[in-house]
């Protein structure tokens, strides 16, 4: 959805308040879909302080799904949104291009979907975990170690014989080294 910036600035001073729909149910990073489990409409107010300035503040609720990164169980994440930028369109008259740190903004117009795709993108934690003290998935069988001991022997896996042979020349420096053969 884009909302017209100008329409503000000729308001002087009387604020503008949408509730916008966002236009997609999966948020898309680096390749990988992350549905979008449940969400508010996000709630913009947009006033114009002076001339060619607009204060933008959006607020928004959005619940995506992502696997644990160690067991890859569904986890529900919930990011609460809120965003302010105050921005000056004298800047972008002066100097071209000054607005390109704000990249929701095409020319007069404010780019909802585009906001809240940013802002998701820099709520998005590094690591997703289903709990802190997850064990994650048996490197050799795949059970999930959180219910229980699989039964595999991943002392013995842990053995020369289940090496990854591209770590051959690494083994053999190691024990080169440590004077064991």
């Amino acid at each position: 959805m884009l909302v017209s910036l100008s329409e503000v600035m000729n308001r002087r001073g009387e604020p503008l308040y949408v509730e916008a729909e966002t236009g997609f149910d999966v948020f898309r990073m680096n390749g990988v879909d992350y549905p979008v489990k449940n969400k508010t409409q996000v709630r913009l107010t947009i006033k114009s302080p002076s001339p060619k300035r607009v204060l933008i503040q959006a607020e928004a609720e959005y619940v995506l799904s992502a696997p644990c990164d160690r067991c890859l169980k569904e986890v529900e994440l919930s990011f609460p949104l809120r965003f302010q930028q105050e921005v000056d369109f004298s800047k972008q008259e002066e100097q071209p291009g000054s607005l390109e740190e704000i990249s929701c903004i095409s020319g007069y117009d404010l780019d909802v979907d585009r906001l809240i795709f940013e802002e998701l993108l820099v709520a998005f934690p590094a690591k997703v975990l289903c709990k802190e003290d997850c064990r994650g998935i048996c490197n050799i069988c795949g059970a999930d170690l959180n219910a229980g001991e699989c039964g595999c022997s991943r002392a013995e896996a842990a053995g020369e014989e289940h090496l990854d042979p591209r770590m051959a020349a690494v083994r053999d420096i190691f024990k080169n080294f440590t004077g064991s053969s």
